[in-house]
């Protein structure tokens, strides 16, 4: 019988399945009607024609889009949303990415005002009844103020559970928990490694250097993601602050003019504390989650394991070394926060001297004044250098403290806690109890050894060492010992690091102070909480200081078709809780449509306080002020004297502050800002600086004339109905300024114009004097070409000849004065005499200029010659 064949067909599981399900297509293919069939098929065909087309309709969409966002971002613009977002483009490898910026609700704003001016009274920020930023006395350190501050701040880094910040928080949160497990299997792989290599077994050893490499990779892998999300927490708490900043600074409210010019709060560094401090915040606060929370996790994780293989005396020992460790290093601390919110500052005034004499580089050039600059110079650094040096003083003594307390007593503790199930077994845990079960194995195979002797001799095999001996049980604390000793390592590392967070922990509460009254400043501009100061005893509130921020009694009306002051006393402010210095005491103007002002006299009587009351610069502490509600077309608009040139292409400073996607929406485009430029007699610009795409450093590139005359093509391009011009064409000559003014009146613009020159009156139909009267606070209103304004014209004149006639009477009696002064008394009452070279001189001196003036008329038609060399010799 011939043998049957045991070779079967290899079956595949994936190509059986495929098969299965090939038969139940065909199946149902079979079974359906030809109609049905045809109508698949059409179908088919019909969705890969519209997959198709919309597929190139998608892609050339995608370019357009990419088109658009280069040619946005070469031009410097973005896109508004119509719930007031921006989208702007920023280049990503080789193409470009979306950035989609939403701006802070006002409702936010509302919300944390209460947590930046009205902190809890525990906190020790305020006396709980009156809102206001932190007191100057405040001193940053480990209390309940960091606490509230860093909350405070918290809520704008993490708005919401469902933020991108939150999401990184919990991925970094399990790559630190992933971490932490991996260093219990690293430990427990160091005490098998070396077991087997005492115990000699090279194959368990040379798995173990396996297993060693493979999870070294994922640990690798594991620290390389816990720093990368340690950056881009560091990177998204900034960006949520920065946004926060700069809505809170940079609003219809002027805070950036105010917080510097009124408040003070910040002083004149709100440049610094936006870049400097508020890196070194975020990321101090980034690597402290880092640096504090694994630690932490840590020691939860590895006291639990020291627990149960050394005990409940072990634990104890070590709960009470922390605490031991926690208050000597508390107490010998230096006040970390308190020297780095001092540093900071110091440094933001350094920078400060810096950035001053750049911006003014010009004009400390013309005088001459490097000499003095330098001298600020080396003063603030080498008062900056002094005070970091008292803080590298104190920090070599903090060092060598922590050092030894943090490493040589933890490591010799360490050594004590893991011998304890060698010496102590009864209290050593899981390890004291393998001892103790070894002992007593010994004890137990002691007296059966000894009573048969020659059971021994007779089973050679009963000499091999068992578990229980002296070989084993030192193989056995071998791996105990090491596995400890990792984790001793690993627990005194973690509590090394909460421990060296304690000073990480006094420079973020600096920094946190230094940022929480940079915010805390801001909401008080932005919503004007300036209330006067409650009595030492905590009664009622003191009187405010007259024409101070808290003495604000005026009204502003927005929406008014002109200009109107009506009983405003014009007050320079001063800063912050300080009073201002009136200059008028009640000024009433009224300006409508038409009806050009000339505002003019002498420096120093406030005429440019007129522009900043109407633009709202300045308070206006009693009164009502009432101008238009727009600024720009149909609006309003200010051109002061030193024009500001922004970065950016030659038509965004034609259109400032428009961007090209505002000028395009408005319907303008490039020829329309050639026209513009040519009635502003800059026509010859785009030619000679390269077209209207040129980038340049323009406050450079442009003269002083040329920058005014920008100023005036901005006033001319967005035609608003009312313009307030500060000196604005101080630096243009006469002939062209009057073509500006005649072509800014031609397209309907009423002028307010700020100015000395009294060439300007043709082109104005009133006139305000300010600084009249002996004390200079009167003022005139009149119209230009009356009879009244006229006679106070000739009055004028008549004023200037009466004191032109008393030139002579002026002079005679400066001789006197002369005279007298040179008279010298001795004693006795007797003048004495001068001397004989004074007495020659004087002599001579009458004869000699009667001599010169009679040749000098003589000399043109009776003695040519001798009048040359008396002209030689004077």
């Amino acid at each position: 019988m011939a043998a049957q064949s045991t070779l079967r067909r290899p079956t595949d599981p994936l190509l059986a399945l495929y098969a299965r399900y090939l038969d139940i297509i065909r199946l149902k293919t079979q079974q359906t009607s030809r109609r049905t069939r045809l109508i698949a098929a059409l179908s088919l065909t019909l969705s890969i024609i519209a997959s198709g087309y919309g597929a190139n309709r998608w892609w050339r969409k995608k370019r357009a889009e990419e088109n658009a966002a280069r040619r946005l971002m070469r031009r410097n613009s973005g896109i508004r949303g119509k719930d007031g977002s921006r989208t702007i483009y920023v280049p990503y490898k080789s193409s470009t990415s979306a950035v989609t910026i939403h701006p802070t609700k006002p409702t936010t704003f509302d919300a944390h005002r209460r947590l930046f001016l009205q902190p809890p009274r525990a906190s020790g920020l305020s006396d709980g009844q009156t809102p206001g930023v932190p007191p100057p006395q405040t001193k940053p350190g480990l209390n309940l103020a960091f606490l509230h501050q860093f909350l405070s701040l918290l809520n704008i880094m993490v708005p919401r559970w469902t933020s991108k910040e939150t999401g990184l928080l919990l991925s970094h949160s399990a790559f630190l928990l992933l971490r932490t497990y991996l260093s219990l299997v690293v430990a427990r792989l160091d005490g098998e490694i070396v077991r087997d290599l005492v115990a000699g077994n090279g194959r368990l050893f040379l798995w173990g250097i396996t297993k060693w490499c493979g999870i070294g990779s994922v640990a690798s892998y594991v620290n390389a993601m816990i720093k990368f999300l340690q950056s881009k927490i560091s990177i998204a708490f900034r960006t949520r602050l920065t946004r926060y900043i700069h809505d809170l600074y940079l609003n219809d409210n002027l805070n950036y003019y105010k917080l510097l010019n009124l408040d003070g709060g910040v002083g004149e560094g709100a440049d610094q504390f936006i870049t400097q401090d508020l890196t070194l915040f975020c990321a101090s606060a980034a690597s402290l989650y880092s640096s504090l929370g694994k630690p932490l996790v840590d020691l939860c994780v590895f006291n639990y394991q020291l627990f149960r293989s050394l005990g409940p005396l072990a634990l104890s020992g070590l709960l009470a070394n922390y605490f031991l460790t926690a208050t000597i290093l508390r107490r010998l601390s230096p006040p970390f926060g308190k020297l780095k919110a001092v540093e900071g500052r110091r440094e933001g005034e350094f920078r400060a001297l810096h950035s001053r004499l750049i911006a003014n580089a010009e004009e400390v050039a013309f005088y001459g004044g490097d000499q003095m600059e330098k001298i600020f110079l080396d003063k603030g650094f080498k008062e900056l250098k002094h005070w970091m040096e008292g803080i590298y003083s104190l920090k070599i003594r903090y060092n060598m403290l922590e050092d030894f307390v943090l490493k040589y007593s933890w490591s010799a503790f360490g050594y004590l806690i893991t011998s304890l199930p060698v010496f102590l077994p009864a209290w050593g845990g899981l390890g004291g109890i393998s001892e103790l079960a070894d002992s007593s194995t010994r004890a137990a195979a002691s007296p059966s050894s000894s009573s048969s002797p020659s059971s021994t001799i007779s089973n050679p095999s009963s000499l091999s060492p068992p578990q229980s001996s002296p070989t084993g049980r030192e193989r056995s604390r071998m791996k105990s010992f090491i596995t400890n000793k990792r984790l001793m390592l690993s627990l005194a590392d973690a509590g090394g690091r909460v421990m060296y967070s304690i000073k990480d922990l006094s420079e973020l509460a600096g920094h946190t102070s230094r940022v929480y009254t940079l915010i805390s400043t801001l909401h008080r501009v932005h919503a004007g909480a300036y209330y006067p100061p409650r009595n030492s005893s905590g009664g009622a509130t003191q009187l405010p200081e007259p024409f101070s921020l808290a003495d604000i009694q005026g009204t502003v009306h927005r929406g008014f078709d002109g200009v109107r002051l009506e009983n405003v006393p014009v007050v320079a402010p001063a800063l912050w809780p300080a009073g201002g210095d009136p200059l008028l005491e009640s000024l009433s103007v009224v300006v409508r449509s038409g009806e050009h002002l000339l505002i003019t006299g002498p420096n120093g009587v406030g005429k440019s306080a007129v522009a900043r009351l109407v633009a709202g610069l300045w308070p206006v502490y009693r009164g009502l002020v009432s101008r238009p509600r727009r600024i720009g077309v149909d609006g309003i608009m200010f051109v002061p004297q030193r024009p500001y040139l922004s970065t950016g292409t030659m038509r965004d400073q034609v259109i400032y502050p428009h961007t090209e996607v505002d000028m395009r929406g408005a319907g303008r485009r490039d020829p329309e800002l050639g026209e513009v430029l040519e009635e502003a007699r800059l026509g010859y610009l785009p030619e000679r600086e390269g077209g209207w795409d040129t980038r340049k450093e323009w406050k450079d590139v442009l003269s002083g004339g040329e920058k005014q005359r920008m100023g005036i093509a901005r006033l001319l391009y967005h035609e608003p109905r009312y313009a307030v011009v500060d000196e604005g064409t101080s630096a243009v000559s006469s002939d062209v300024e009057g073509l500006l003014y005649e072509r800014a009146k031609a397209k309907g613009i009423t002028l307010i114009t700020i100015s000395t020159r009294a060439s300007l009156k043709r082109y104005h139909t009133f006139t305000l004097t300010l600084g009249l009267g002996d004390t200079g606070e009167d003022w005139e209103f009149q119209r230009i070409g009356t009879e009244r304004e006229k006679s106070s014209v000739e009055k004028e004149l008549q004023e200037l000849r009466e004191r032109l006639s008393k030139v002579e009477e002026w002079k005679k009696r400066r001789e006197e004065i002369d005279r007298e002064l040179a008279q010298v008394w001795v004693e006795g009452g007797e003048e004495l005499a001068p001397p004989p070279y004074i007495e020659g001189k004087e002599a001579e001196q009458p004869e000699t200029e009667s001599e010169v003036h009679q040749e000098t008329n003589d000399g043109p038609s009776g003695n040519p010659g001798k009048s040359g060399k008396l002209a030689e010799d004077g």
